[in-house]
């Protein structure tokens, strides 16, 4: 099941971001997909703020490939773009983190062949605009829906 947001700005994304989050909970694995400058980092600060964490320390990871955050739950942030084969993916220990206690949100998540609780792609358009397409079970996003619909009404 899948459902389409579109965001105007990156305070949106953020917005959206949060949103989500509030809905994760631990041994997720959110896989994000999109070109470089699509927003993958900007939405996660809003899953940090979701989680007590302060968005202010969510940066891009693809120097560090794993940053660890701690709030209300583990918030594993990995980025995968400097990735390449399978061999390097593993020897990140990445597989610890997907089977771990926390919430994993990976960047570039095509580099790994996993099933995510959640799989988001990220399209650009016009300025700050961007379109979400979010997949997952049925129940995941029927939550999501009604979520999304109470956010709307608040803006």
């Amino acid at each position: 099941m899948s459902i389409s947001v579109k965001t105007s700005s990156a305070q949106e994304t953020i917005e959206l971001g949060y949103t989500v989050g509030r809905l994760l909970k631990p041994g997720d694995v959110v896989c994000l997909y999109g070109e470089l400058g699509a927003g993958k980092t900007t939405f996660i600060k809003g899953v940090a703020r979701a989680l007590g964490i302060d968005e202010k320390e969510i940066t891009s990871a693809s120097f560090v490939i794993i940053a660890e955050h701690y709030g209300e739950h583990p918030l594993y942030h990995i980025d995968l773009y400097r990735i390449e084969g399978e061999d390097s993916l593993f020897d990140t220990g990445v597989d610890e983190y997907l089977q771990g206690d926390g919430i994993c949100l990976i960047e570039w998540a095509e580099r790994l062949n996993y099933q995510c609780s959640l799989s988001i792609k990220i399209e650009v358009g016009d300025k700050e605009e961007r379109a979400f397409s979010i997949e997952g079970p049925e129940e995941r996003i029927t939550n999501l829906k009604k979520a999304l619909r109470a956010w709307r009404k608040k803006e």
